[in-house]
């Protein structure tokens, strides 16, 4: 069999073998589509953003009352990565709360692929969420100040881990 045969067939079976996971490559390129689109166009809004769409306190299920983002319309981290995950899975995949309500909803993986989510923080305390889009970078609604933006994973000194959809 001939070099370019072989590499027919081998690109073959890998097609078939990726057909049940297209749907998940699908979304996951969806949610890496979404956040790149986002960058710079909402600001960073503490509480903001966890409803179906960029927005004060609509959909905030938080323990600070009153809502801190009743003013700014636009997203805080936990519900930057809900809106995304929204658009790209169809629904709300990851439900309401904060990121560690999140975390309990995926599964930690090792080696992180675009689209996945990484977290700050430690098991019950974490703080910031983002979504991975590859080369050591993530996209993210950062703080007070700042719009949706690309950083370093690096940019916290307290990675948790990357976690992926579904579990």
């Amino acid at each position: 069999m001939g070099v370019k045969r072989r590499l027919l067939v081998i690109g073959g079976i890998v097609a078939l073998a990726a057909v049940g996971s297209a749907p998940l490559d699908e979304e996951l390129s969806r949610a890496v589509a979404v956040a790149y689109a986002a960058q710079g166009t909402l600001p960073y809004s503490w509480g903001g953003g966890h409803a179906a769409r960029p927005g004060t306190c609509r959909g905030y299920s938080g323990s600070i009352r009153p809502c801190p983002a009743s003013r700014t319309r636009g997203f805080d981290c936990s519900g930057f990565t809900r809106w995304v995950y929204g658009l790209a899975f169809g629904g709300d995949v990851l439900g309401p709360g904060n990121t560690d309500d999140h975390l309990g909803r995926l599964r930690r993986v090792g080696v992180p692929q675009p689209g996945d989510l990484v977290f700050y923080g430690r098991p019950g305390r974490t703080h910031h969420v983002g979504v991975y889009v590859g080369g050591g970078k993530m996209i993210n609604a950062f703080a007070t100040g700042t719009r949706i933006r690309m950083d370093d994973v690096s940019v916290l000194d307290d990675l948790l881990g990357y976690y992926h959809y579904p579990v």
